[in-house]
């Protein structure tokens, strides 16, 4: 059980804020929606950062979504992990790769089933996610891989906004919805 009651799913209110939600999410409130909602500013805050977090960067999806998947995996945000690995999948990467994820360290390192700028993007998730300061040969290794300030900037701001999901996520102990 969370924390924090949710909400309920038929949530209206407050009107402008719940159905920019619904609209990104293709009709209905996630169990997370239902606990960010406890703050509308939080919430409305919240869907206009990560819906462009999801949509508008020009880091290539399957990059991001490895980058979520470890961020998830790392900190035990098993709903980030559930929601994204899909997500990953859908974007190009194996059934295969997103169950090695959940051995993080082994998949850090995985030739067999990550290339060199997949093992590059998860090592830089891992060292960011778990102490903040990045190595300069992590660094500048993703950032060669990436070819461009841009992407490494998406890479960073990526890892940044989900190690925030996830910290709210399991503060709170958010539970994956029962479809997934």
């Amino acid at each position: 059980m969370p924390r924090l009651p949710y909400l309920p799913a038929d949530l209206a209110e407050p009107s402008t804020v719940v159905d920019a939600i619904r609209q990104r999410r293709g009709g209905r409130l996630l169990h997370l929606d239902r606990q960010l909602l406890h703050s509308p500013a939080v919430a409305h805050g919240w869907n206009v950062f990560l819906g462009a977090m999801r949509g508008d960067l020009a880091l290539e999806p399957r990059l991001r979504e490895l980058a979520m998947c470890a961020v998830a995996i790392v900190n035990g945000a098993e709903y980030e992990y559930v929601h994204h690995a899909p997500l990953l999948i859908a974007a190009g990467a194996t059934q295969g790769q997103a169950d090695a994820l959940r051995r993080i360290d082994e998949a850090a390192v995985d030739a067999a089933l990550f290339d060199e700028r997949e093992r590059a993007v998860l090592a830089f998730t891992i060292e960011s996610t778990r102490h903040v300061a990045v190595s300069d040969a992590t660094f500048d290794r993703a950032r060669r891989l990436l070819g461009s300030d841009r992407l490494m900037f998406e890479l960073i701001a990526t890892v940044a906004a989900y190690n925030m999901v996830s910290r709210v996520l399991v503060a709170i102990g958010v539970e994956p919805e029962d479809s997934h």
